[in-house]
């Protein structure tokens, strides 16, 4: 069952759309990685990350793809690199990653409503 939480508790998640601007390989990632760029917009412009995406993706698919992100988590250290943002996804019968992205083009840095 799932835990149930406040409008007020959601309203604090910053679920936003950005667009994937440069993907890297990421080997010194403990788990297969990559190394992710999002363009948020203005609001918050380009922001780095880490995903563990590399069953489903190769990195030159992925740049210019809009995917959404948590980005008002705090910024963990990931190995060598700090992670500025959440790539949101859902696993698969295998327990690999699918990228959540929105049905059609909108700009980036658009909130989730």
């Amino acid at each position: 069952m799932s835990k149930i939480i406040s409008w007020d508790d959601f309203e604090k998640v910053e679920l936003r759309i950005g667009t994937l601007v440069r993907v890297e390989k990421f080997p010194e990632a403990r788990n297969s990685a990559y190394k992710i760029w999002a363009d948020f917009g203005d609001i918050l412009g380009i922001k780095k990350s880490s995903a563990q995406i590399t069953v489903h993706y190769k990195p030159e698919d992925l740049v210019g793809k809009q995917i959404v992100a948590v980005v008002n988590f705090p910024v963990k250290q990931i190995g060598p690199m700090k992670s500025e943002f959440l790539l949101a996804g859902f696993c698969d019968e295998n327990g690999d990653v699918v990228i959540a992205k929105p049905e059609r083009p909108v700009p980036n840095g658009v909130r989730m409503l």
